[in-house]
């Protein structure tokens, strides 16, 4: 599992997710099966899908892990045996486990560890316990700061994996309790509700205490430096939009760190995208400093879900020059968009004219996953999605 430049590991909640990840720019995905996983409403992949996922990662010469990371229970432990067997079987890179239990039961049938940030693993202590129980890599707690890194790296042989970008737990990596509490939903077995995001009503304002979001964009190149690993994305849940969107922001400035060509005006594009995927503010949180109360929400917020995804290419016809397009969001005539994709330059594209699948010219594209048909000269892949203008 050693890697000579830093992985680029990317959620996915089902297929459709994980080839957009692949294609995108990851080097790697993390899923979850139907159990075992902390994100039970996320669709999750099945045996079958999981084999697929595995053989189509392989072709490419991507690497593919697997969530079994819940807080187990006796009732949980039915059938995990059969399952780490067949996961083994299907020749998967690793088990992201935080139990003892299902560390032990991993190694027995010959699967790589990696153990996952549940376990909240801070300090080079721990790691080396850890270490010495076969575990591979580890992924720090949410919490841990430049110097943990630093200080982790320099006592313990071992790979480090931290989050990049994504939402935070309010409460310390992996020991929340409050949806078990209020909701009898166990966050530590993948039923969370999530009470941090709730809003609570009081005489006086509105109350929360969720954290901003993370995103250190602005700390790769000193990651980097550190020796960090993997850098990790959170988001099974998330759309296609956002894992295509923050995949390829994160490779584009991965590759130009190790160019050499990374200015401050290409990271602040970057960012100014990032920032504009995400739904709440978002900082470097722990990494060099302890947050503070410009890193959480403690009055009422305001969430906005914008609308850039308009639509994603299903193909492109050379000889008629035609792009088909599946629509997303409203759009019209008139609007200056543009299109991102695979191992391509953002095309800037102003939208002229709009035929639907009855060949008719039409003003506006309003209905939701409708087909159109896009002239344009060039060439465009399958997979390029198409957005408002950043």
């Amino acid at each position: 599992m050693k890697c000579n430049k830093v992985e680029l590991l990317a959620p996915a909640g089902d297929l459709e997710r994980l080839k957009i990840a692949y294609l995108y720019g990851a080097d790697a995905v993390y899923i979850g099966g139907r159990d075992y996983s902390l994100r039970a409403n996320a669709k999750n992949f099945s045996l079958e899908e999981i084999k697929a996922a595995t053989e189509f990662a392989h072709q490419l010469h991507k690497k593919i892990y697997v969530t079994v990371n819940i807080v187990f229970h006796d009732k949980n432990l039915e059938n995990l045996d059969s399952y780490l067997k067949k996961l083994k079987e299907i020749n998967v890179d690793a088990v992201i486990v935080s139990d003892i239990v299902a560390l032990q039961k991993a190694l027995a049938y010959g699967l790589d560890i990696i153990l996952s940030t549940q376990s909240s693993t801070l300090n080079y202590s721990a790691i080396n316990f850890w270490k010495s129980l076969g575990v591979k890599r580890f992924v720090l707690g949410r919490e841990a700061t430049r110097e943990d890194i630093i200080r982790i790296k320099k006592e313990c042989d071992v790979e480090v994996e931290c989050f990049i970008f994504g939402a935070m737990c309010t409460s310390i990596s992996g020991k929340c309790i409050l949806s078990n509490y209020t909701t009898n939903r166990d966050s530590n077995r993948g039923g969370c509700a999530q009470i941090c995001r709730w809003v609570f009503k009081t005489d006086g304002p509105d109350f929360t205490f969720m954290s901003k979001d993370l995103n250190m964009a602005t700390y790769i190149e000193d990651m980097i430096n550190i020796g960090v690993s993997s850098f990790k994305v959170e988001g099974r849940m998330r759309s296609i939009y956002y894992i295509a969107t923050v995949i390829k922001c994160f490779r584009e400035i991965i590759d130009k760190i190790y160019a050499g060509t990374l200015t401050d005006e290409e990271l602040k594009y970057q960012e100014k995208v990032l920032n504009r995927v995400a739904n709440r503010d978002s900082s470097p949180q722990f990494y060099n400093k302890f947050p503070g109360v410009n890193e959480s929400y403690f009055n009422d917020r305001v969430e906005v879900s914008n609308q850039d995804f308009l639509g994603i290419v299903l193909a492109y016809d050379k000889e008629k020059k035609l792009i088909c397009l599946e629509q997303r969001n409203y759009f019209k005539v008139g609007d200056i968009v543009e299109f991102i994709g695979p191992k391509m330059e953002n095309i800037t594209y102003t939208i002229k004219t709009i035929i639907n699948e009855d060949n008719e010219v039409i003003d506006v594209a309003r209905h939701p996953q409708m087909k159109v048909y896009l002239p344009f000269e060039g060439n465009i892949l399958e997979y390029a999605m198409m957005r408002v203008k950043i």
